[in-house]
């Protein structure tokens, strides 16, 4: 029997019920949602389910939503069924106050650095992670730097002019009149 996305939606619906959700499938992948109390149910259940049997931990990432009021910091994990070559998504979502995820690194022993690199980079603390520490990022950094609290350009610099970026001042044509003017100035 092959192993389809319906079919792993289902076993997942008859064990979790409602506890898993926001079920959708993008380029063939399945992607689904669950309170992040219970990761490590499905997680178990996904790897040991003989016939779902997700035995291979891809990745473990991190994205930030800072307009999700008490769901701003997700944790992303990529499984993958070497077997029947099938890959699924599946995310929890935590408060970015309390921003605490149970170690999958007693599941899968791979999430061991890929959690300290989610930690590093977005402050997700991982409950009974083995050594969670810096990886890439010096010790002494007190934030984290892939969360989207920042702005993405320097607001103090002087050396750029906003209207060659599109930004601010005149638009396009004032912009094109402007030059053709200077043109026609410099032909008398």
């Amino acid at each position: 029997m092959a192993l389809t996305n319906e079919f792993i939606k289902q076993k997942l619906i008859d064990k979790f019920g409602d506890q898993v959700f926001a079920f959708e499938e993008q380029f063939g992948l399945l992607s689904f949602h669950a309170d992040k109390e219970i990761n490590l149910k499905i997680l178990s259940f996904l790897k040991e389910d003989e016939t779902l049997g997700f035995n291979f931990l891809t990745d473990i990432c991190g994205v930030h939503y800072p307009d999700q009021k008490g769901a701003e910091l997700a944790v992303v994990y990529h499984l993958h069924n070497i077997k029947e070559n099938v890959r699924l998504r599946f995310k929890v979502f935590a408060d970015i106050n309390k921003p605490e995820v149970y170690t999958a690194t007693g599941i899968y022993e791979a999430a061991n650095w890929m959690e300290r690199e989610t930690y590093d980079f977005y402050g997700i603390i991982f409950i009974g992670h083995p050594n969670l520490k810096r990886i890439l990022n010096v010790d002494e950094m007190d934030y984290f730097p892939m969360r989207k609290e920042y702005p993405l350009e320097d607001q103090s610099r002087i050396d750029k002019d906003d209207e060659m970026f599109g930004r601010g001042g005149s638009d396009h044509f004032d912009l094109g009149k402007r030059l053709q003017d200077s043109v026609v100035e410099n032909e008398k």
